[in-house]
């Protein structure tokens, strides 16, 4: 079932993904191929952030497909299926505004993000991904699929 607006699946959304919290990602690459990784997005409402590091095959691939499909599965019963787009954000302000987020949010929703980027926030390596889903599928085993597309 298509819904209007994403205030209609909001908070179904947003209990499944803090409770699986991480997912599967999946971006193509120059050969037009999918590879997966599994990563920890932070969502605020309909915008995704993940904070991954700079120097990597997907920073390769995004610049080849900003796309990226994820894939929350831990509840197979209720499973998220998200299509977006992903872009990095160098803004330190913002950049900052999500590290101290992730570490001021209890777990498993937030987490010490500076157990993986020692140097803090403005580390060259610590890289912030914007998510901007147009489709947003809200899955159930033996029901109807709700989904929110732009």
């Amino acid at each position: 079932m298509h819904v209007q607006s994403f205030s209609e699946i909001e908070n179904d959304f947003t209990e499944r993904i803090q409770r699986m919290v991480w997912c599967n990602v999946a971006t193509v690459d120059s050969h037009n191929r999918p590879r997966s990784r599994v990563l920890h997005p932070f969502w605020e409402g309909s915008v995704g952030w993940i904070a991954t590091g700079r120097n990597t095959p997907k920073s390769n691939h995004l610049l080849h497909n900003s796309a990226v499909s994820l894939a929350y599965v831990a509840d197979h019963i209720k499973p998220v299926y998200i299509d977006s787009t992903a872009e990095w954000i160098d803004d330190l302000d913002q950049k900052q505004r999500i590290w101290e987020l992730l570490i001021n949010t209890p777990p498993p929703v937030g987490y010490n993000v500076a157990a993986f980027f020692p140097g803090g926030f403005k580390h060259p390596d610590f890289g912030l991904l914007k998510l901007t889903p147009w489709r947003i599928e809200l899955g159930h085993l033996g029901g109807e699929a709700r989904v929110w597309s732009r």
